[in-house]
């Protein structure tokens, strides 16, 4: 364990990058938690993030993680997707079912870059996932790109009442009569995106610019896959395809 931990800060030091102090300070309100059973990567990962202020958990399995997530509440959980005890993919489903977590945002970080292996982590209700080797610079900036949108001042407009639901932007719920739904924060965002230019069509590139920043890369079907779980959550028919082109939200 001495020679991996030296080795790791090793390579860290070959890819060290300063960040401002002012930023350092910032970031050390948001709990990271790192979940993979390697050890050299859970010391690699949670070296470059510490140095960039974050407080950082680490968990070798989805069993001890999902503890971790009930005593701690992180701002952002980073993923790996074949672990021992519980996957990446039911950790982050038993993650998605905690109310207190529906805020916070999951990361997948894996070696698995297949495209279906991507669909499956975004309709886990994963917001972003990155494939492994990256560069400790780029996993900071992906990282960083994520949490971005985390510190976000909320809209000024705290209810939304449509005709088929309430949109509550302070208590990240949908209201459907007496009903209460709770979305992951990528689907909350992106319906609020969609009822803000309601009977507009809206294109997917405006989508992805909006929902999850031009400096985050995601696959191509993730808008798919996110619009087809709140369909699924909500019971509507208020969004509409637009082959070819986006999608619109229908309200009279």
């Amino acid at each position: 364990m001495v020679k991996i931990s030296i080795k790791v800060r090793k390579l860290c030091h070959f890819h060290n990058f300063a960040s401002p102090y002012s930023t350092v300070m910032e970031n050390k309100d948001i709990t990271i938690l790192l979940v993979d059973d390697e050890p050299d990567i859970l010391e690699f990962l949670g070296y470059n993030l510490e140095r960039e202020g974050y407080q950082v958990l680490k968990a070798k399995n989805g069993k001890k993680a999902l503890k971790l997530v009930h005593e701690h509440n992180p701002q952002l959980v980073i993923l790996d997707v074949m672990m021992p005890v519980m996957d990446g993919m039911e950790t982050c489903l038993e993650i998605r079912k905690i109310p207190e977590m529906s805020g916070s945002l999951i990361a997948f970080l894996t070696a698995r870059g297949e495209d279906y292996s991507q669909i499956a982590g975004f309709d886990a209700g994963a917001d972003d996932y990155i494939t492994k080797p990256i560069k400790p610079k780029v996993f900071i900036s992906r990282i960083q790109a994520l949490l971005r949108r985390y510190k976000e001042e909320p809209a000024t407009r705290p209810v939304i009442l449509l005709k088929e639901f309430t949109i509550d932007r302070d208590r990240y719920l949908v209201i459907k009569g007496e009903e209460e739904i709770t979305l992951v924060r990528k689907e909350f965002e992106l319906l609020q995106f969609l009822v803000s230019h309601s009977n507009k069509v809206v294109t997917r590139d405006e989508i992805f610019s909006s929902v999850w920043g031009d400096d985050v890369v995601v696959g191509d079907r993730t808008i798919d896959v996110h619009i087809r779980r709140i369909r699924e959550k909500l019971g509507i028919e208020s969004i509409k395809t637009i082959k070819g082109v986006g999608y619109k939200f229908e309200e009279e």
